[in-house]
């Protein structure tokens, strides 16, 4: 029989697979807002390279044991529980939190709050994260240029679309990519091809063809980016890590929660859009400043509690408990 693939990947007691479970969930919730990956969770919560190696396992081994009814054999073969544990979790968020957190970004205070909760947990993970990297004169500059990357693609100005099964299709193989790539959102990937809407308004009305279309798109997208997200971490661990978190660095400017609309238009429902933004300094007056800043620090320190239960070496958090 093959060798198994992501064997540290397979979950074995309930505990396991509840915590693989709420790591999906956790994930899918940040997959809703543009501006959050659901890769940055991933990498937070200490499943990154276990999510890319278990994706990499459907290669071409597995394709010859199902076409030969291998059912058993593939099952061993594939980290199929993991994925199934994860898969569930994010499905879960998705369908439960898309109307929820929609809502929550058309109102301007709600958003505050939520970006502010999600910058928390954004920076803590560049702390929690970069602080393993060996910093080298080449892992700063491949941190800049991911910083940089991000940043830029973050400031693109949303288009508008057609919604065809093509365009449809591509769409959820780029957001996928951007998915898995921590700081990189695949819902403002969405978002800037003009899909977003469209999508999340298809998720809540459960209206399945595009749903569908979307989804075999990120399939086919998740299961080729994999290979080449494998392969770095494999051969250039430290350098793209050190990617991984400048994609984090420069998407920090989206998710900052404290902005001004410059300019904007009206979507194709007629609803206000603003297609630039500037960040601006909190009104320490507003009704929603000291909650904002309350779930910021909420969110930082979340991060480098679950980063201390895993490593138990997380600096920030000895000291709060010293």
């Amino acid at each position: 029989m093959k060798k198994r693939i992501g064997d540290s990947a397979r979950p074995r007691t309930l505990v396991e697979y509840l915590r693989l479970f709420l790591t999906g969930f956790a994930m899918g919730a940040a997959d809703i807002v543009p501006g959050v990956s659901g890769g940055t969770m991933a990498f937070i919560l200490g499943v990154y390279e276990q999510l890319i190696n278990a994706i990499k396992s459907f290669n071409l081994d597995a394709i010859r044991m199902l076409l030969q009814l291998k059912i058993g054999e593939l099952l061993d073969y594939v980290s199929i529980r993991f994925l199934l544990a994860l898969g569930l979790g994010l499905a879960s968020a998705i369908l439960l939190l898309s109307s929820f957190l929609s809502c929550t970004m058309d109102d301007p205070g709600g958003k505050v709050l939520l970006f502010a909760f999600f910058f928390g947990l954004v920076l803590a993970s560049i702390l929690t994260i970069g602080i393993r990297v060996s910093w080298s004169a080449s892992a700063v500059a491949i941190f800049a240029a991911g910083a940089a990357v991000a940043f830029i693609i973050v400031n693109i100005v949303p288009a508008e679309a057609d919604h065809s099964a093509p365009t449809l299709f591509v769409s959820g193989m780029i957001a996928i990519t951007a998915m898995i790539l921590p700081g990189i959102s695949g819902s403002f990937m969405l978002l800037i091809m003009g899909q977003y809407d469209y999508v999340l308004t298809a998720v809540s009305n459960r209206d399945l063809p595009p749903i569908i279309i979307v989804g075999l798109g990120a399939v086919v997208g998740i299961i080729l980016f994999s290979r080449v997200l494998s392969h770095l971490l494999k051969h250039y661990y430290n350098l793209t890590v050190a990617l991984l978190v400048g994609f984090m660095a420069g998407s920090l400017w989206k998710i900052y929660p404290w902005k001004a609309c410059l300019e904007s238009d009206l979507d194709r429902h007629g609803d206000f859009r603003c297609l630039i933004e500037r960040n601006v300094a909190p009104d320490a007056n507003s009704e929603n400043f000291a909650l904002a800043i309350i779930l910021l620090i909420a969110g930082f320190l979340l991060v480098n509690l679950l980063d201390h239960l895993q490593s138990r070496d997380n600096l920030i958090f000895r000291q709060i408990i010293r």
